[in-house]
């Protein structure tokens, strides 16, 4: 996959630093560059962040599963008193 490649200078990556990880996270890289030569690239650690539909789903089925798990347990308290328990 070609990447977008951004050059910034060291001065500019200091202030900018949340904007251009955010950049890296949509899969641009970033080249840091000290008296215009390139001195670090930023890239992303994994590949671009999933799409909306898929972690839906995924959360859709995760909270399926948490329904089919419960089924048929119930607490022995009211939910006032399992919170209060909770917190000791």
């Amino acid at each position: 996959m070609l990447r977008k490649c951004r050059y910034v200078p060291v001065y500019e990556a200091k202030t900018r630093f949340s904007e251009l990880l955010a950049a890296v996270e949509h899969g641009e890289q970033v080249i840091i560059t000290r008296r215009g030569r390139a001195v670090a690239r930023i890239v992303a650690t994994e590949e671009p962040p999933e799409s909306t539909e898929s972690r839906r789903a995924r959360v859709a089925g995760t909270f399926a599963r948490l329904r089919e798990l419960r089924q048929g347990l119930t607490l022995d308290m009211d939910v006032r008193q399992a919170i209060e328990d909770g917190r000791d």
